[in-house]
């Protein structure tokens, strides 16, 4: 659960814990978390580094709400996108959309999730990083399979591929979108769902092996 630290005892103080997250991870996305240092964040934050540790009591315990804060809200919006019921496509289209939503408000998150993940792996306190990993692509492969039984999707595919591709092209994006320019979340989502599913070429694909 996000906040293993030190816990906020009033608004202004979680109001103060909730800036320090933000620009840790922002930090930590740019540095790594391994090179970021508390004097680092706390500079960032215009404090003493004594005064980060009546937030949190160390640096592990910030990643930590970075990334649980980030993993928890996905689950539940793929969790919401299930429940919304519908056809296989209907329903993974909805998934795509909350993936590709994320990418604005947990950018931070995401680059520490491919830059840190398997160092933070090594660690007990991140046990529950495998766990959420596993309930979220649990659901992924359940559409993918539920709609290839249905007729839907092809069936020549291996699901976890499917999901591993798409997950790992969403994620990706967040080293060149920029939320200022002229392309929305949504946009993008458009665009990938439209090249998953109909694809960008004319008539039937060729087998042969390039420059046969």
């Amino acid at each position: 659960k996000p906040g293993r630290g030190r816990q906020a005892s009033s608004p202004l103080a979680s109001e103060r814990r909730g800036n320090l997250v933000r620009l840790a991870a922002e930090l930590f996305a740019q540095k790594g978390f391994q090179a970021t240092t508390v004097r680092e964040i706390a500079d960032e934050a215009g404090i003493l580094s004594g005064s980060l540790y009546h937030h949190f009591d160390s640096k592990e315990s910030i990643v930590d709400e970075v990334l649980s804060s980030f993993l928890d809200e996905l689950l539940r919006d793929y969790q919401a996108a299930v429940a919304e019921g519908g056809a296989p496509d209907e329903i993974l289209s909805r998934l795509i959309r909350a993936a590709y939503r994320s990418l604005k408000p947990h950018r931070a998150a995401i680059t520490v999730v491919q830059n840190d993940w398997n160092y933070l792996r090594q660690f007990p306190r991140f046990d529950y990083l495998g766990t959420v990993e596993e309930q979220i692509q649990d659901i992924w492969i359940d559409v993918i399979t539920r709609g290839q039984a249905a007729g839907v999707f092809r069936t020549d595919v291996d699901p976890k591929l499917t999901y591993r591709m798409i997950r790992d092209t969403i994620w990706v994006t967040v080293r060149w979108y920029r939320p200022e320019g002229a392309l929305t979340t949504d946009d993008l989502a458009g665009h990938f769902m439209t090249v998953l599913f109909d694809g960008i070429s004319l008539g039937e694909r060729s087998t042969s092996p390039a420059g046969s």
